[in-house]
């Protein structure tokens, strides 16, 4: 029987590169739009006693370099931190042979969350945001903040980072790391790209806190109930989401749309429809663009094999016979 891999948090860190994350995301976003990969909808295990939710998210992708299944199993605990010392998010991936059904690969998969929600956010920028945009604003310095920050910088080199969030010894020290500054929340929302990445239910970016020509990339909106942004930035925007069903259900739109304030029909579209030409992206340098992330489950598959191929080429991880 063919072995599995196993990798650790350490094996997967050692080989993921942002450089090889941002193009594998933007492939992931096109097959998506083109129908080419497949993806059923992402399964929530609430539990409310115990402040936090698992979620199930499957799916195959096939492309010229060949085709990959695989699930993650990840939680989402916004409490983890300051109860137990853990992330707030943490993941297992499993990667399989579709073709087969071995499964190649078992690895860590808070480290692959965290870096294609990071490339998922700087491909969007690409396409929606102002052509040599400066200033790249952080609303939440936390773990998330790293890998947006590394993302942006591959695709558009360096940025002048403001760092904001409530707790301002994370934005200090998120400011000191990248070179940048902290900066009050209207400051941060000022900046030519905005990413949030805060758990909040209560929206924090005002409406009046945006100028014309921002993009923002809302990325803490991943169940429902949870929204970052006053509506009416929304309603004033161009909105492009990850997944209609998603964003609709659990995304920055879903409490907007519940609530009767957004039109779910005022939608621009996908990302991928952008990413493949089917829509246009940003019109004017004063369209504010927003990104509305909940996270693909192809996304996840994309990474993964990325990450396999490396961790096999640099002999990485631990084989072991797991399925008899």
């Amino acid at each position: 029987m063919p072995k599995t891999l196993i990798l650790s948090h350490a094996d997967v860190r050692a080989v993921v590169s942002m450089n090889e994350a941002v193009p594998a995301i933007e492939a992931a976003f096109a097959a998506h739009a083109r129908g080419t990969a497949l993806m059923p909808s992402k399964v929530y295990l609430s539990l409310d006693r115990h402040e936090g939710d698992f979620r199930a998210m499957p799916a195959y992708f096939d492309d010229p370099t060949g085709a990959s299944a695989g699930v993650k199993w990840v939680n989402s605990h916004p409490k983890n931190p300051e109860k137990h010392g853990l992330p707030a998010v943490m993941a297992v991936y499993v990667l399989s042979d579709p073709d087969t059904a071995v499964p190649l690969a078992i690895m860590d998969g808070t480290i692959l969350t965290a870096a294609r929600t990071g490339a998922s956010a700087a491909v969007a920028s690409k396409y929606l945001a102002r052509k040599l945009p400066r200033t790249l604003g952080f609303v939440g310095a936390g773990v998330q903040s790293r890998w947006l920050l590394d993302a942006h910088r591959v695709v558009f080199g360096e940025l002048q980072v403001v760092a904001h969030d409530v707790r301002t010894d994370a934005a200090e020290a998120f400011a000191r790391e990248a070179s940048g500054r902290v900066g009050s929340l209207e400051e941060a929302c000022a900046c030519d790209i905005v990413c949030t990445s805060t758990p909040v239910r209560t929206p924090i970016v005002k409406r009046a806190f945006v100028p014309k020509g921002v993009h923002l990339n809302a990325m803490g909106a991943d169940a429902p109930g949870k929204q970052e942004l006053d509506a009416n930035v929304l309603v004033d925007a161009k909105v492009v989401v990850d997944d209609w069903d998603q964003a609709t259900h659990s995304g920055e739109v879903n409490v907007p749309i519940h609530e009767g304030i957004y039109d779910a029909r005022q939608i621009h579209g996908t990302l991928g429809e952008v990413v493949i030409g089917r829509l246009p992206g940003r019109a004017s340098d004063d369209e504010i663009t927003v990104f509305d992330s909940t996270g693909l489950a192809i996304q996840d598959v994309a990474l993964a094999r990325v990450i396999y191929a490396a961790a096999r080429a640099k002999g990485l991880g631990t084989e072991i016979e797991i399925v008899g």
